[in-house]
């Protein structure tokens, strides 16, 4: 299963949950995204031919990021560009979610880890704006198949 936040027409992040299944391979978002996510299923034996990438200049405006959730439980709380919260969505072992834009917030709901993948090189400050967020009361939030 997949599931898109979007804000007036704008993807906010694109969540995989863990039992998201298809065959092959799949990508999930446009070749437009300066960050790409795609799904794989192959049988053993399968091989994918040894390959370079070769050097491509590439102009990236946002730092989109990609979460996957080792263990635990996640609430994310996602904002649009203007700091307004919208909604928020609990994730959980083996989900991904890429974070595309507008703002996003996260409270661990259990102890949890995650593995992060985003483009750098890091701008420490300058790359990112912190903001008051929604207390944990306030959100309103669905879990994996509700």
């Amino acid at each position: 299963m997949t599931e898109s936040i979007s804000r007036d027409g704008v993807e906010l992040a694109l969540i995989l949950r863990a039992d998201y299944r298809a065959n092959g391979i799949v990508f999930l978002t446009p070749g437009s995204y300066s960050q790409q996510l795609g799904y794989m299923n192959r049988p053993a034996g399968y091989c994918i031919a040894p390959h370079v990438h070769r050097p491509v200049p590439r102009e990236v405006t946002y730092t989109n990021e990609v979460l996957f959730i080792r263990r635990g439980r996640v609430r994310v709380d996602f904002y649009d560009e203007n700091r307004e919260y919208l909604e928020s969505r609990v994730l959980g072992s083996g989900d991904v979610i890429l974070l595309i834009r507008g703002g996003h917030g996260f409270e661990m709901l259990e102890d949890s880890e995650i593995i992060e993948v985003k483009q750098g090189p890091y701008a420490g400050d300058a790359d990112k704006e912190r903001f008051e967020g929604i207390a944990a009361d306030g959100a309103r939030h669905r879990e994996s198949g509700q």
